[in-house]
C-alpha cells in the first residue's frame, strides 16, 4: 500500500508507549489520515517491557496485524536494546529513534548491525524540564512525528493542543506541561 507509515514502539509497562501509539493515531486521525493504533497485549505488568503499533496512511488500511517490517521503531527504554532485538524486521530506508543520554556513536553498537537512520534524544531531560516529572511518552511521540514527517509540526501541536484541552480539561497545568514537553523535543531530536 502507497503512503503507508508503520511505526513500532518499545517500552516497559507504565512509560506510556500505549499511550503515545493511541496519541498518534487519535491525531493523525483529526487530520484525515486512516489510522490504526494498537498495543501487543502480554503479560501485562509494570515495567515488563511491551510493543504497540501504528498504521497511518491517506488509503483505507485494509491490514490488521501486528506489524513485522516496520519503516520506524521507537524506542522509549534504552535498556531495552538489550533485551528485545528492537531492529528486528525494520527496514533500511526508514529509522530508530531511541531515548537515550549517551550519543549516536554509543548506541549504534547495540542495534545488530542495523543500517539506516538513528536518532536519539534524551526524553527524561525533556520530561524534567518541562513537567517536573519523567513521563517519556511525550517527548519521544512529538519526536517520531518529526522523524517521519507524519504531518506538519503546527499541526501536530494544534491537534494535540485540542487533544489535551478534551482530555485535562481541568488541569491545565498538565496541557501546558505536555505541550512545551512536545515542543521541546520537536527541537532536541537529533
Amino acid at each position: 500500500m502507497r503512503n503507508l507509515t508503520e511505526i513500532r514502539w518499545h517500552g516497559r509497562g507504565g512509560q506510556g508507549a500505549k499511550t503515545a501509539a493511541l496519541l498518534l493515531a487519535d491525531v493523525a486521525f483529526q487530520t484525515g489520515k486512516y489510522v490504526q493504533g494498537f498495543p501487543e497485549y502480554g503479560p501485562e505488568r509494570m515495567g515488563a517491557p511491551i510493543t504497540a503499533y501504528n498504521r497511518i496512511s491517506n488509503q483505507p488500511i485494509r491490514v490488521h496485524s501486528n506489524i513485522y517490517d516496520p519503516q520506524y521503531v521507537v524506542v522509549v527504554d534504552e535498556s531495552l536494546l538489550e533485551a528485545v532485538d528492537v531492529t528486528a524486521g525494520l527496514k533500511k530506508d526508514g529509522a530508530i529513534l531511541i531515548n537515550t543520554r549517551r550519543t549516536k556513536e554509543e548506541i549504534l553498537p547495540h542495534l545488530k548491525g542495523y543500517e539506516g537512520e538513528v536518532y536519539i534524544i534524551d526524553a527524561h531531560k525533556v520530561s524534567m524540564a518541562t513537567m517536573g516529572k519523567y513521563f517519556p511518552n511525550t517527548p519521544m511521540l512529538a519526536a517520531i512525528v518529526k522523524v517521519a514527517g507524519i504531518m506538519e509540526e503546527e499541526t501536530f501541536l494544534r491537534e494535540m493542543q485540542a487533544s489535551f484541552s478534551h482530555k485535562f480539561a481541568g488541569k491545565p497545568e498538565v496541557i501546558e506541561g505536555n505541550m512545551a514537553a512536545l515542543k521541546m523535543a520537536l527541537q532536541e531530536v537529533r
